[in-house]
């Protein structure tokens, strides 16, 4: 039976869940302090203090860092002018979007929307290429079997850190979140065959197995075997160009088949505690044979 201080730090975990989901879904509305503490019943006097405790960043640093994230995709997959990305990121000029920008992704808007033109397209490789010309490289290697506690994200798989800012709260209420905990992303759908409202993605954390899930969070588990490991060091927006890479380039002149798995992200730090341009991400391509 659950105890009263258990079940209210869960009630506590589910209206935080409530209220990062509803920052996600909605940056360019309101989200003042008064709405976001009707969102999720508490006190605006206590509301904050409650949040950044159970997120580690204010509700301000959650929705700036959500704009910067939408903003870097912007700029590499779009022609729209940075003026308007600005704008649209909550910046009242370009000059001072270019400094929040630069200070977490390590580079200006322009010359990061530059440097996303210049990464290798997925075109394979030949015999005369150099494979170190590329910014990534790839080991072969055997990875150990995971279990996670994920939730399910339908949509573009930009946007999965809706799915994480909901999991995590619900983690922390039930003292899952400690030094070895990884998180992981599973990406089931190619991006490039599916609309991008119907791709199915799953947001998780490494969990003990016998921890078992509750409501929208579901037991995942990650088969252990022979892995291509690609490390990416950047922020995420770059990520889709790492895969065309793997995929395209790497993978056919390899001597691999890959398994009938999805590929999984693991995330080595956390967006929360470093800048962009320092994340660290595995791309996991399960073998064949493994």
């Amino acid at each position: 039976m659950i105890g009263r201080k258990s079940h209210t730090r869960l009630s506590y975990a589910e209206r935080i869940a409530r209220v990062a989901a509803h920052i996600a879904a909605n940056l360019d509305s309101d989200l003042s302090l008064e709405r976001l503490a009707g969102i999720a019943c508490l006190s605006p006097y206590h509301f904050h203090r409650i949040y950044r405790a159970m997120t580690g960043e204010t509700t301000a640093e959650t929705a700036r860092r959500l704009r910067l994230h939408r903003a870097a995709h912007s700029l590499v997959a779009s022609h729209d002018p940075i003026a308007r990305i600005a704008a649209r990121a909550g910046y009242s000029s370009v000059a001072a979007f270019t400094r929040a920008f630069a200070a977490s992704y390590g580079l200006g808007p322009a010359t990061y929307r530059r440097r996303g033109s210049l990464l290798p397209d997925a075109e394979p490789l030949h015999e005369k290429d150099e494979p170190m010309s590329s910014p990534w490289t790839v080991s072969v290697q055997p990875m150990p079997a995971l279990c996670l506690a994920a939730i399910r994200h339908i949509g573009p798989y930009i946007e999965i850190g809706r799915a994480f800012d909901r999991l995590m709260p619900w983690a922390a209420a039930r003292g899952l979140l400690g030094p070895e905990t990884l998180g992981v992303g599973v990406f089931h759908d190619d991006p490039a065959s599916v609309p991008a409202k119907e791709l199915r993605s799953d947001a998780g954390i490494t969990v003990a197995p016998e921890v078992e899930g509750d409501g929208d969070v579901g037991i995942l588990p990650i088969a252990a075997g022979q892995h291509a490991v690609l490390r990416h060091v950047g922020p995420y927006a770059e990520l889709e160009k790492a895969y065309d890479w793997l995929y395209c380039a790497w993978l056919p002149t390899s001597g691999y088949e890959p398994a009938d798995r999805p590929a999984y992200e693991i995330y080595r730090n956390n967006p929360r505690d470093v800048p962009a341009r320092d994340l660290v991400t595995d791309i996991c391509l399960p073998l064949a044979g493994g």
